[in-house]
């Protein structure tokens, strides 16, 4: 599986074209090592090349991060995953996001005897807490011994064996695991270290560049998108920016980006994604938003694919014309937003969703259904 992982994503690296693509585009594109600030419009490269410009984009990207306790060295960080020549028996995973939730279900299908650790509250904080509980039940399901809310993780030991021990402290007790591999999914801060942003008079907060809605630093004519300015840690979200980045550098401040219509999910079992406001969101600001589900169970290519677990929350105003968040966990789960961000960007109403027809037998069919549950969400029926 690791080698054909590392055939594709060479194969995905390939039909990228980026250096042939920049060449027919007119741009330079000088690999020469990394780049530093000289001064607010001067880099030098490690070739000892400088290269002055009016605007300056930075888009780093980001890097694990290791929790700062004793063995922490001994831990693999998720970009070292794929370096494991055997599968291990006994994993621990640290932090319960999106990745600790996607590496903990591979190598649970795989048959390893898995643990997962946070002090969080509940798995998956940035997404919608329904979703959160899905997850949650369904790893348990599966064997995985899941504890969040612990009070702090310890200290990572090895013994003469070469296993490893980990400690830390859960109901004001400490308590001990042993494994062949611990995983550190902790965090992922912007690979700003060593740029020299000083001598450009940018500021780092929280390992992080701090920007502006139209993406610009404390130094206006250098700007900062994706993992670098820390707000949303996506390939698409970089992407998003980076492409309302590069025209406000060119053409000068005029392009936003809107987060809220930036769909995410993760690809576990089931797959989960949302988009929009939470439920608990959209109530903080309009306590009389109209909030509707609709289940996979009632969908018949669910049934077909023996796949019925799952649901499709759609939030809107009290009004019901337009979709405010929408939340998703089951199969094709990201497909299925991905389909309801559409139309929350096309600016659909409710009543015009919920009249679209869908392919059958599809899951997308479900946007339908959630649409139409919203129209009637006076009926309790509906809503179970």
């Amino acid at each position: 599986m690791v080698s054909r992982v590392h055939e594709r994503v060479d194969a995905v690296r390939s039909i990228k074209r980026e250096a042939e693509r920049f060449a027919e585009a007119g741009v330079d594109l000088v690999q020469e090592g990394r780049a530093r600030f000289a001064d607010e419009h001067t880099l030098v490269l490690d070739s000892g090349r400088r290269i002055r410009a009016d605007s300056i984009l930075v888009c780093v990207g980001g890097h694990s991060r290791r929790l700062p306790i004793p063995g922490a060295e001994l831990a693999t960080v998720p970009e070292d995953v794929l370096t494991l020549a055997e599968l291990p028996r006994r994993v621990v995973v640290i932090g319960a996001g999106n990745t600790g939730a996607q590496l903990v279900t591979v190598f649970r299908s795989f048959g390893a005897e898995v643990t997962l650790l946070d002090v969080a509250p509940r798995v998956l904080m940035a997404s919608d807490a329904s979703i959160s509980r899905v997850i949650a039940e369904s790893l348990t399901e599966h064997g995985v011994d899941v504890r969040t809310g612990i009070e702090t993780v310890e200290r990572i030991d090895r013994a003469e064996d070469g296993s490893l021990t980990l400690a830390w402290r859960e109901d004001g007790a400490s308590r001990t695991v042993d494994a062949e591999v611990v995983i550190m999914a902790t965090g992922w801060p912007a690979d700003v270290e060593d740029l020299g942003l000083e001598n450009a008079g940018v500021q780092v907060e929280r390992s992080a560049i701090p920007v502006d809605r139209y993406f610009r630093t404390i130094v206006p004519h250098i700007l900062a998108v994706g993992d670098a300015n820390g707000r949303d840690m996506l390939v698409q979200a970089a992407q998003f920016e980076g492409e309302a980045a590069a025209e406000n550098a060119v053409l000068g401040a005029n392009r936003r980006t809107p987060h809220h219509l930036l769909p995410a999910g993760g690809f576990t079992d089931p797959d989960y994604a949302g988009v929009g406001l939470t439920e608990e969101q959209a109530r903080d600001r309009d306590p009389s938003c109209v909030v509707a589900t609709a289940r996979f169970a009632d969908l018949d290519r669910a049934v077909i694919d023996d796949r019925e677990r799952g649901f499709l929350m759609l939030i809107s105003d009290r009004r019901r014309e337009l979709v405010l968040g929408a939340h998703a966990v089951g199969e094709n789960a990201v497909e299925v937003i991905q389909s309801v961000t559409t139309a929350m960007a096309a600016g659909i109403d409710v009543s015009t969703l919920a009249g679209v027809r869908f392919a059958y037998p599809t899951y997308s069919a479900v946007i339908g259904n959630a649409a139409r549950a919203l129209l009637h969400a006076d009926s309790p029926a509906l809503l179970e």
